[in-house]
C-alpha cells in the first residue's frame, strides 16, 4: 500500500509539471500584468469614485485644486507621484501613493491653500514608478 501512495504521488507530480510547462502555454501578455497611466484630469470636486467632476484649468485663489489619475493594469505594487509646481520650477508639493491595481484603478491627488493661492500658472506631473508620464498646467486667477 505505502508503495502505490508514493507511486501515486509521483504520478500526479508528474501530471501537474507536464500541465504547467505544455508546450503552446505563454505566459501572460505584458499589456494584462503592466500598469499604465491611461488619463489624467484636473477639476474642482470629485466624485466618489476619485474622477474630477468639475473639469477645468481655471482656479479661483481659495479653491482646492484635484487631479484623478486613471490607471489601466495589473501589478502587486506601483507607486504614483504627483509634482505641483508654480511659475515654473518652485515646488508647491509633491506626494506619492502606492497602488496595487488589478484593472482599471482611480487615485486623486489634491492641493489646497487656505489663505488662498497666489495668482499665477501652476503645474501638475504625474509620475508611474518614477518616471514622467503626463504634466497638466492650470492658472490661478
Amino acid at each position: 500500500m505505502r508503495h502505490h501512495s508514493r507511486m501515486l504521488t509521483a504520478l500526479l507530480l508528474a501530471a501537474l509539471g507536464a500541465a504547467c510547462s505544455r508546450p503552446g502555454a505563454s505566459p501572460a501578455p505584458a499589456s494584462e500584468t503592466a500598469v499604465r497611466v491611461t488619463d489624467v484630469d484636473l477639476g474642482r470636486s470629485l466624485g466618489a469614485d476619485k474622477r474630477v467632476t468639475d473639469k477645468t484649468d481655471s482656479f479661483k485663489p481659495n479653491e482646492t485644486v484635484y487631479v484623478s489619475v486613471t490607471t489601466e493594469g495589473s501589478a502587486p505594487t506601483a507607486t504614483l507621484k504627483a509634482r505641483w509646481t508654480y511659475e515654473g520650477d518652485q515646488l508647491v508639493q509633491e506626494s506619492s501613493q502606492t497602488i496595487a491595481p488589478t484593472g482599471t484603478a482611480v487615485t486623486e491627488f489634491h492641493v489646497a491653500k487656505p489663505d488662498g493661492w497666489p495668482k499665477g500658472s501652476y503645474k501638475v506631473e504625474v509620475f508611474l514608478n518614477g518616471n514622467p508620464v503626463e504634466s497638466e498646467s492650470f492658472k490661478v486667477g
